[in-house]
């Protein structure tokens, strides 16, 4: 675990049938849910300050180590990592917390969870923010229309093969796997995720979303969104390029607001915190204030 959690941070454990999925939580046990979602090669910990912002705030903010990244919720088979199961654990989540609506906040492999989570179940997410990932119509038609695009995603086809990708990202010490980060990222942060994901199974189990997506159409059809969006992006981004950003908001049928993030990374969550926390929280008012 990083070191720098913020005092009050609780630890929890939530659970789907069988799986036990580690998880932070902040803030009243009354307050109105938000759930944050986490990315690769990220941990619930990428959360840590926006959980304190939120909990101070009067939130119950929770983050959850996913499917694969909590060591009592890694199955075996990669059928196991379809969108459509990562969906099944937010609600099972949200119903685990005894919420009916929730708050919804994804980053990276997050926010591809998120966007598909809102558009399903509607009735249930009062608010939808996605840090970085475009909507999944926005990002497959930038990738049918642009060859940067298609290019920043390339490395996608390296981490759907079994073996090799393992093998490339923990070889030297993990120094591919440090590298991702891009040196945008806290290093106990980097340390802690690198720790972690150098466990027997983890690294695979992770990579499992990625080899799942070969199979699962949902993670690129995902229908509009007709809940208050606020998505953020940052230019540096590396694997998202303008167009698919820009496109998002053509996919939301419902109060929307793009902030851009002028020369920040794909690592808004660790990189940008300042920068994402105040307009989380506004949007988390305006959308409890209906």
């Amino acid at each position: 675990m990083a070191d720098t959690l913020a005092p009050g941070t609780e630890a929890l454990t939530l659970r789907r049938g069988d799986l036990e999925f580690d998880a932070l939580a902040a803030g009243p046990a009354d307050g109105p849910l938000v759930l944050f979602l986490h990315g690769f090669p990220e941990f619930a910990t990428c959360w840590r300050r926006h959980l304190a912002a939120a909990g101070r705030a009067g939130y119950r903010a929770v983050a959850v180590d996913q499917r694969g990244y909590s060591p009592g919720a890694r199955p075996l088979n990669t059928a196991d990592y379809t969108v459509a199961e990562l969906v099944g654990d937010v609600i099972a989540f949200a119903d685990e917390l005894g919420a009916e609506r929730f708050h919804l906040v994804g980053h990276d492999w997050g926010g591809v969870v998120a966007w598909p989570t809102a558009a399903q179940y509607a009735e249930r997410v009062a608010s939808l923010t996605v840090l970085s990932t475009p909507h999944p119509a926005a990002l497959a038609a930038a990738l049918a229309s642009s060859a940067e695009q298609r290019e920043a995603l390339s490395y996608i086809r390296l981490f759907q093969t079994p073996g090799a990708a393992e093998e490339a990202l923990l070889e030297n010490t993990a120094a591919a796997l440090v590298g991702l980060f891009e040196g945008r990222v806290p290093e106990d942060l980097v340390a802690d995720n690198v720790r972690r994901l150098s466990q027997a199974g983890a690294l695979t189990a992770a990579l499992n979303w990625y080899r799942a997506l070969e199979s699962d159409g949902a993670s690129t059809d995902a229908p509009a969104i007709s809940v208050p969006t606020l998505y953020l992006w940052g230019t540096g981004d590396l694997a998202f390029t303008s167009g698919a950003a820009h496109g998002t908001g053509e996919r939301v049928a419902a109060p929307y607001r793009f902030v851009e993030l002028e020369g920040f990374s794909h690592w808004l969550p660790e990189e940008a915190p300042e920068q994402t926390i105040n307009p989380l929280l506004d949007h988390l008012a305006a959308a409890e204030r209906g």
